[in-house]
């Protein structure tokens, strides 16, 4: 991850597919594309990786689960509760349908704590939105024990864990609904770009006609559809859905680099007795997307990493004051700074968020290190790279 980094011939001739036939949007002008559909081509190839029925493009991967929630029914006043590590997106996609994000704490997964999800549960909770964060998964089988229990949705944002499996299925297809993101940093990309997985085929009705201004999408001629409902413009283009469609050829390489990296930086890791890894539920296969590994303290945590910075050890983070990525700076939300009114019943949904005790989450993201696994990277870059980090953890708990 990314798979920018091995762009190559297969992306150039699919985006000149489309430049050369000279139709760019992915819905209408039958007669001039000449039987050139990169959007729906991408979503077959995408519903044999997914095991999915059903697969909606969208612009991004924000969009896939505003869009997953409102084809679901999640609307105004609903509560959804979400973890508190993710990207700020998560509760961007909730407030944008009128609902209030409920965060909770974390494990040592890195996902929802299902003990913290069933406390969190109220009358107005609609759905449980799990994030597989950084290539891995929370416990799924509690999780989903707990959303049949309560009759609840339940929403599977994958956007960084395609490639990782879950008993044998892929990771986005376990819930209600799946979201994948293909931004430019994500294992496979399409510059932009998101996906909706789901196996219920009103759910995908909904996202197919919400995610185009709540067209219809019936017969050819595209002037003539109808609007059952409302919707937005979440579209993907064909110039985007062409990289996609050449990246997701790739895949199966991409992952397969991706785990060695993995493994030889794990391998090399495990060496050190004060370094654990993250857990991954019984039966589950990360998509060795990040390798995550935890320390025995903050303060070692955050002393690793500036030791990383010292030696040139790029793309590993401690997101304890990461502004992205954990609840401890997110000021924006905490505060609700925003450029349209926020409703009162949001409001006060979110207003216990300044003083909620977050320390079992704190517990786990303090003392964690993540490392992005790049594709690039030769097994001899590895190596070394490898031998750079345990030098520097070493160094660290000497002194």
């Amino acid at each position: 991850m990314p798979g920018f980094e091995l762009f190559g011939d297969l992306e150039r001739k699919e985006v000149n597919d489309v430049l050369d036939n000279g139709v760019l949007m992915r819905y209408g002008f039958d007669g001039m594309r000449n039987g050139h559909w990169k959007a729906k081509a991408l979503e077959s190839e995408l519903q044999n990786i997914f095991q999915s029925k059903h697969v909606q493009l969208v612009s991004s991967g924000t969009a896939a689960v505003s869009v997953a929630l409102a084809s679901a029914g999640v609307g105004a006043g609903d509560e959804v509760i979400m973890p508190t590590f993710t990207f700020v997106a998560s509760f961007e996609a909730i407030m944008m349908l009128g609902a209030i994000p409920v965060l909770v704490d974390i494990d040592d997964t890195l996902g929802l704590n299902p003990e913290a999800v069933e406390k969190a549960i109220t009358p107005k909770t609609k759905a449980i939105m799990v994030v597989q964060m950084c290539g891995s998964m929370a416990d799924m089988d509690a999780l989903q024990a707990v959303s049949n229990a309560h009759n609840l949705l339940l929403i599977e944002d994958a956007c960084q864990a395609i490639g990782g499996t879950y008993n044998g299925k892929p990771l986005g297809s376990l819930g209600d609904l799946g979201c994948f993101s293909f931004d430019f940093v994500k294992t496979i990309t399409c510059g932009e770009g998101g996906a909706v997985i789901t196996n219920n085929k009103d759910y995908y009705l909904n996202a197919d006609h919400y995610s185009d201004h709540g067209h219809d999408h019936v017969g050819n001629d595209r002037g003539a559809e109808t609007h059952p409902f409302l919707g937005y413009n979440f579209r993907i283009s064909e110039l985007h859905a062409a990289v996609g469609l050449a990246q997701v050829k790739r895949l199966p390489n991409f992952l397969e680099i991706q785990k060695r990296n993995f493994n030889i930086l794990k391998d090399a890791l495990s060496e050190i007795p004060e370094v654990t890894f993250r857990t991954v539920p019984e039966g589950g296969e990360e998509s060795c997307a990040f390798l995550n590994f935890f320390l025995p303290d903050l303060e070692t945590a955050t002393k690793v990493s500036q030791a990383f910075n010292e030696n040139g050890i790029d793309a590993c983070w401690n997101y304890y004051n990461n502004s992205w990525h954990y609840i401890r700076k997110w000021n924006h939300l905490k505060d609700l700074k925003s450029l349209y009114p926020i409703s009162n019943e949001v409001k006060k949904g979110l207003e216990s968020l300044k003083n909620k005790d977050f320390s079992k989450s704190d517990h786990f993201i303090g003392r964690n290190i993540s490392c992005l696994i790049k594709l690039s990277w030769t097994e001899e870059d590895v190596k070394n790279r490898a031998l750079k980090m345990v030098e520097s953890i070493k160094a660290v708990l000497k002194h």
